[in-house]
């Protein structure tokens, strides 16, 4: 029998993978227009309110354009449909801001997209020589037997130094062709495309870990947390090591924070760049080699990340867990155990007990507020007694001295000076008033009589108004300079202009 039953089978899982999928359908075009606009090698995350607007702003555009898009939905219903479609991953800071990244399987999509709209030629003499340098290498290291092992290094070194001696001697060095550099940069752009969803992978693989991880600690009944605990930390320690993909970022983990072999990989990039051949590239695929560097180092940053998110939940999970909780009710089950033998001891096999799954509503008829307080029915002190002698009541004057500003006083004054001409600013007639018009509350009770003519600038000069307290203190307030024209001082004789103005 052939094996078509197993290739069928061996096919529908992978054309039900979140990859496949969002490059299926009608709207497939739509998803990847909007992947590629909202997310980009530098902005990995967005903010759930902005990528709300984003979408629906993205939609506007292509429906004046013509496209078709799914107008039953709006950005939000999208990107909570697309998080159900494992195409987003939805997350949220300390702070509260939920935010959504692109998934591994929606990465790998992206790049297949990407890969297929830059149509060249994959098979070049860079991807073949990779190959061959690969091949050689493994097996070198493959090898058991030492003479071969020697041979082959013998000849390698052998014809490196061949090389050395001929540009020791003056040999001309010769740089790559453009062909070679172009099919190099190709293979070099595929390799780096394949880097977020390789990292993105490694994480979502640790976050489902470490779900299974946190459900079976929740679920496990042994009494003892000691050995429990044991147990537990002991897989936890293999945490990393129990998916393909976390073994394979914990081995390239030594590479990755070699900050030497970094440095010099950034180096390397700089003089690929420098050929002549990267000026036929496009401006984003020079950017995405450029960023090579940078890429491995946010990939690494994130998986740690979430490691550290990882233990910390369970952390929080061991802290968490109340060891005297457990033993209360453990207690209480046995108790109910012992009882439930001695009424089976007493009673037939057919006997019954009335048993209610809940209690017995609590009738109430009031329940205070509040509880009674001694103090809110205590009687008030008692009135104390007046004093053997009267005391003197103050005079007109001195109630007078204490209110407020004489506006009408005022108001004479300030319509007498101007109209006659006797005054060039308001703060010159207020220092020749009398005593008692110039309490500091008077500057206030002129300002209000003026300020309907509209004679004050706030931003004119200055000038200085002593007032004279009742107990012959003296203040200076500066206020903005005014003057009045004979027409505004007459003006202020009409009643009319402080029609609704409180005088008192």
């Amino acid at each position: 029998m052939s094996n078509i039953v197993a290739e069928h089978g061996r096919a529908t899982d992978v054309l039900g993978r979140a990859a496949l999928r969002m490059l299926d359908g009608k709207w497939a075009a739509f998803r990847i227009a909007v992947f590629r606009s909202s997310f980009s090698r530098e902005r990995r995350s967005l903010a759930a309110d902005l990528l709300h607007q984003q979408v629906d702003t993205y939609m506007d555009e292509l429906l004046r354009d013509g496209k078709d898009v799914p107008q039953s939905m709006n950005g939000r219903a999208l990107c909570n449909q697309w998080v159900d479609d494992e195409w987003f991953s939805r997350d949220s800071t300390e702070d509260g801001t939920v935010f959504y990244a692109l998934t591994s399987g929606a990465l790998e999509a992206l790049d297949w997209v990407q890969e297929m709209a830059r149509d060249r030629v994959l098979v070049s003499e860079s991807r073949l020589q990779t190959i061959l340098n690969e091949v050689r290498r493994w097996a070198l290291e493959a090898s058991p037997d030492r003479r071969s092992r020697i041979e082959r290094l013998s000849a390698e070194i052998k014809e490196r130094e061949i090389e050395r001696k001929r540009l020791e001697d003056g040999g001309e060095v010769t740089p790559a062709s453009m062909d070679k550099m172009l099919g190099a940069y190709t293979n070099l752009l595929d390799l780096i495309s394949q880097l977020p969803s390789d990292f993105k992978r490694v994480e979502e693989a640790m976050l489902e870990m470490h779900r299974k991880f946190l459900t079976e600690f929740r679920n496990d009944d042994r009494p003892g947390l000691g050995q429990m605990l044991d147990d537990f930390l002991a897989r936890y320690d293999r945490l990393v090591m129990d998916t393909p993909e976390g073994r394979a970022f914990d081995s390239a983990f030594v590479l990755l924070s070699d900050e030497v072999l970094l440095a010099e990989l950034q180096d390397n990039l700089r003089v690929i760049l420098a050929h002549p051949a990267a000026e036929v590239l496009e401006a984003s695929d020079v950017r995405e080699i450029r960023g090579a560097e940078p890429a491995l180092r946010q990939g690494t940053a994130d998986v740690l990340a979430q490691l550290r998110r990882v233990n910390e939940a369970f952390g929080e999970q061991i802290v968490n867990r109340n060891v005297l909780e457990e033993r209360e009710l453990d207690r209480v089950l046995r108790g109910i155990e012992r009882e439930l033998v001695t009424w089976m001891d007493h009673t037939g096999p057919r006997s019954t007990v009335p048993l209610e799954l809940l209690p017995p509503t609590l009738k109430v008829g009031h329940l205070r507020e509040r509880p009674w307080d001694p103090s809110t029915v205590a009687p008030p002190p008692p009135l104390s007694r007046e004093p053997a002698e009267p005391v003197t009541p103050p005079t007109a004057e001195e109630l007078r001295a204490m209110g407020g500003p004489a506006l009408d006083d005022l108001r004479d004054a300030v319509v007498e000076a101007f109209r006659a001409g006797d005054m060039d600013t308001v703060g010159e007639l207020f220092n020749t008033l009398p005593d008692e018009l110039r309490r500091p509350v008077e500057v206030l009770g002129l300002l209000h009589v003026v300020s309907p003519t509209g004679a004050f600038d706030p931003l004119a000069e200055g000038e200085v108004f002593e007032a004279i307290r009742p107990n012959g203190e003296r203040r200076n307030f500066l206020v903005p300079a005014a003057t009045l024209t004979p027409e505004q001082a007459a003006a202020l004789d009409d009643p009319r202009m402080f029609e609704g103005i409180d005088r008192d």
